[in-house]
């Protein structure tokens, strides 16, 4: 995100394009980008405008706050690079696809820390120079791993959590903490192929599409608001091993896609679902 962004959400009504982008040109703001959209179902505006200067944050919400419904939901953000702390267990293919993003500055943000339940991805983190944190789960009671790893975030004061194929399941009391605030990947066979071998399962019955789903995390497990799914093809050529390859290689795209987007301020919620401005 290079240009303060300005986000709108409220129930729909006429001039509302017209009251937002008119603050700004008062304000003396150039606006370079302007995407809005009304659902249909709920009758409810999403708005996202990308605009040149240096905003009063503060008084450009307040301005714009007077000119809409009362309800209305406004944020002016400016560009910043957001904390990231990533949370994995064994699998390393998420991982390292974003600690290389993030090397080459692709992702606009500070991933402060690795936060592990196993030290299998030790060696990988300390590569890239990001700190590596061991937070065992072994022996441990959920609540007792929960404190530990909550100690940990209060030290780095994340903005975002991006769980890249940590596989523990956290309470509600954890997720709480962090409303759309923390992101998770899958593959996209739930809930067809749950449990174990999911991609032997799926050998077994002759998919023909492998997929993956970026979310945010809830309660309800892997039910959260989607942000991205994409899909690639396979055939009666590839076995388990080459099903999961392509697996891991469809994961580690989506859910780089996804954290990019909430980076950006690009997406807004509607009820269970998301609304995404690319």
């Amino acid at each position: 995100m290079k240009n303060p962004v300005l986000l709108v959400s409220c129930a729909d009504q006429r001039g509302l394009v017209h009251a937002v982008t008119g603050v700004l040109l008062r304000a003396g703001f150039n606006i370079v980008s302007n995407q809005e959209f009304v659902d249909g179902e709920s009758r409810r505006f999403f708005m996202r405008t990308e605009f040149e200067g240096a905003p009063n944050c503060g008084q450009l919400e307040a301005e714009i706050r007077g000119t809409l419904p009362a309800e209305a939901q406004v944020q002016a953000r400016l560009p910043t690079r957001r904390r990231v702390v990533i949370l994995v267990s064994k699998e390393h293919h998420c991982l390292a696809d974003l600690l290389v993003r993030h090397a080459y500055d692709e992702l606009r943000a500070q991933v402060v820390a690795v936060a592990g339940n196993h030290q299998t991805l030790r060696p990988l983190v300390e590569k890239f120079g990001v700190p590596f944190f061991h937070v065992d789960s072994a022996g441990c009671s959920r609540q007792g791993h929960e404190a530990e790893l909550l100690g940990l975030l209060d030290r780095f004061k994340p903005d975002l959590l991006v769980l890249a194929k940590y596989m523990r399941v956290l309470s509600p009391a954890f997720v709480a903490r962090w409303p759309n605030r923390m992101l998770n990947i899958h593959h996209s066979f739930l809930p067809a192929f749950a449990g174990a071998k999911p991609y032997h399962q799926a050998f077994h019955r002759g998919v023909k599409v492998i997929g993956a789903t970026a979310h945010f995390v809830t309660d309800q497990l892997d039910e959260g608001p989607i942000l991205v799914q994409q899909v690639i093809p396979v055939d009666h050529t590839y076995g388990p091993h080459e099903l999961a390859q392509a697996g891991r290689d469809v994961e580690k795209i989506v859910l780089a896609r996804a954290l990019r987007l909430v980076l950006e301020e690009r997406v807004f919620l509607c009820g269970k679902r998301t609304i995404i401005f690319e």
